[in-house]
Order: structure tokens, then C-alpha cells, then sequence
């Protein structure tokens, strides 16, 4: 991977190119601390843990946060039996990100053993799907605090760390449902658009700072949530799916460069849906609806109720 430092730097640098968007960070392997958070999919599984288990074999300390007890006890051991050379840390801490308090303890307990916070990747999230007619208020409001308010807090907890250093970099796990409107998906599409929106703005705000921030916008990938929304992958046809380690390995080659935007559809027809919602968003929105009517239409009674 370009720009991986195999020894002795103790912290990010940024290099001195002007080209915003595209200034190549390097990052250590030996020294460097990594922040993955999660809550309900988060360090513990699928994406966030992916990208953990690749830092801690690049020789990165890493401390994994999720709401899940168990799940991140798993999670620590399975870091430990895949890199088994590798002697730098793991810290694991039990964490809601929908409560503030908590994220703040998460960060204290990273600088307290590490000294510094080199990235933050947020992670958690959950995806459920149905039409819109069928969410409830407290249901939104609950999608709202886990995908969005939980990257919001991990921000306002880290960033005094990273402004002190001058240095560090935030990733934030968006999802093609960031910059398309799939049927079914519209609570998680509020949010995903909504860390668009907070990413954008916040890398503006930190040019300039040394603090970078990767917005990752993943289509259809194989974790334990898409393992749960069998039906909606029925109904919007989905049949590629990415693997949580190939998106992990994405990740670090975008922070490496320093990228705002990463966006990964192996699917030909949601790359092509992209294209078209960047070029005619009147058009992209046509044909997802009437994909999404014919889909549902072909399937049975009992599935579409």
C-alpha cells in the first residue's frame, strides 16, 4: 500500500502539497493509534472490524469501541489469532455512541493509553428497511442517533485531541444510499445523506488544520446487517456483493491519500445509477422507482406485507 511507513513515526504527517482532496498522508505502522468505534455493527463486526484487524496487522495500536460486550471480546481475540506477530496493542472498550458521555470516556481512556488519537473511523449503524408508511417516529428518531448523532459525538470528542496534535484524520462510514434514494431505504438514506452533508462541511472547516477527513459511500456489502435485510436485497435485485475486507483495504489506501470521497459499487447497474443520478437525478429517480414497483410486484403476497 503507498505511503504505509514500516517503522519509528510516531504520529500522521501531512505532506506539503497544495492540491486539496488529494494531499498523500503518511501514516505509520510502528507508534501510530487508531480509533475504530462502533455500536450496534461497529468495531465488533463487519466493516469497523475489518479495518481494525488490517491497522493492527500494519502495526497500528487499535482500540475497538461497540455496544456489543461479547461481540467485542470476539472481536479482540480474533485481531490477536489472525496477526500473531504482531505485538502492538489492542484496548477494547465497551461503548454506546448514542451517549455522549460515553464517547467522551472512550476518547479519555484512547489518549490515556496511547497518548494521541491518529484516526477515528465511525462505523456504527443500522439499515432497516420498508416503506416509509411503515416507520414510527421513536424508529426514525432511533436510526437518526445510531448512524448519524453517534459520528457526531465521536467528532466532538476527538477533534480537541486531533486540533492539539495538528494532526489526525476522521473516516466516515456514509453508503451509496448517501448519494441515490433506494425505495425501501429511506430512514437510512436520511442519515447517509446526512453524514454527506456533516462530512463535507467539516473537511472545509479543518483544511488547513492537518486534521483530513475520508467520507467511504460502500454499495451492498456482505456484514451481519445486509445479512439481516434479506428481503430488501430480494426486492432491489441486489446479486454483488463487496466483502468488509476489501472495503477495509480501500479505506486505508484512501486515508493514505488523503481522499475525501471513496465510493465502491461493483454492482454495473448501481454504477450506472450513480452516473445517471450525477447527470439527470429526474432520470436516476424514474428508474428506481419503477425498478423498485416491477420488483415488488413479482414478488409474493406474503413478502411485500
Amino acid at each position: 500500500m503507498r505511503g504505509v511507513v514500516a517503522n519509528g513515526i510516531d504520529k500522521l504527517r501531512r505532506s506539503s502539497g497544495s492540491n486539496y482532496g488529494r494531499r498523500e498522508r503518511h501514516w505509520a505502522g510502528n507508534g501510530t493509534r487508531f480509533t475504530c468505534q462502533g455500536r450496534t455493527w461497529g468495531g465488533a463486526s463487519g466493516i469497523g472490524l475489518a479495518t481494525a484487524r488490517a491497522l493492527h496487522a500494519r502495526g497500528a495500536h487499535v482500540v475497538l469501541a461497540d455496544i456489543n460486550h461479547q461481540g467485542l471480546q470476539q472481536a479482540e481475540e480474533q485481531i490477536r489469532q489472525h496477526n500473531t506477530e504482531v505485538t502492538v496493542k489492542i484496548l477494547s472498550v465497551p461503548t454506546d455512541v448514542t451517549n455522549e458521555q460515553q464517547v467522551q470516556a472512550l476518547m479519555r481512556q484512547t489518549v490515556d493509553a496511547f497518548g494521541r488519537i491518529d484516526l477515528v473511523m465511525t462505523s456504527a449503524g443500522i439499515g432497516t428497511g420498508g416503506p416509509i408508511d411503515t416507520f414510527t417516529g421513536s424508529q426514525m428518531q432511533n436510526i437518526m442517533n445510531i448512524n448519524f448523532m453517534g459520528t457526531y459525538h465521536c467528532v466532538r470528542a476527538a477533534l480537541p485531541t486531533m486540533r492539539k496534535q495538528e494532526s489526525g484524520h476522521f473516516v466516515f462510514l456514509s453508503s451509496v444510499a448517501g448519494k441515490l434514494g433506494p425505495p425501501l431505504l429511506t430512514a437510512y438514506c436520511a442519515t447517509k445523506w446526512a453524514i454527506r452533508g456533516f462530512s463535507t462541511a467539516l473537511r472545509a472547516e479543518l483544511h488547513s488544520t492537518g486534521i483530513g477527513v475520508t467520507t467511504v459511500y460502500p454499495a451492498w456489502v456482505d456484514t451481519p446487517m445486509t445479512q439481516l435485510e434479506a428481503g430488501e436485497l430480494q426486492v432491489l435485485n441486489v446479486h454483488i456483493m463487496l466483502t468488509a475486507d476489501q472495503v477495509a483495504v480501500e479505506i486505508l489506501e484512501a486515508v493514505t491519500e488523503d481522499r475525501r470521497d471513496l465510493t465502491l459499487a461493483p454492482n454495473p447497474d448501481i454504477a450506472l445509477l450513480l452516473q445517471i443520478m450525477k447527470d439527470d437525478p429526474d432520470q436516476a429517480e424514474q428508474i428506481a422507482g419503477e425498478h423498485y414497483r416491477q420488483q415488488l410486484a413479482a414478488m409474493p403476497a406474503q413478502q411485500t406485507t
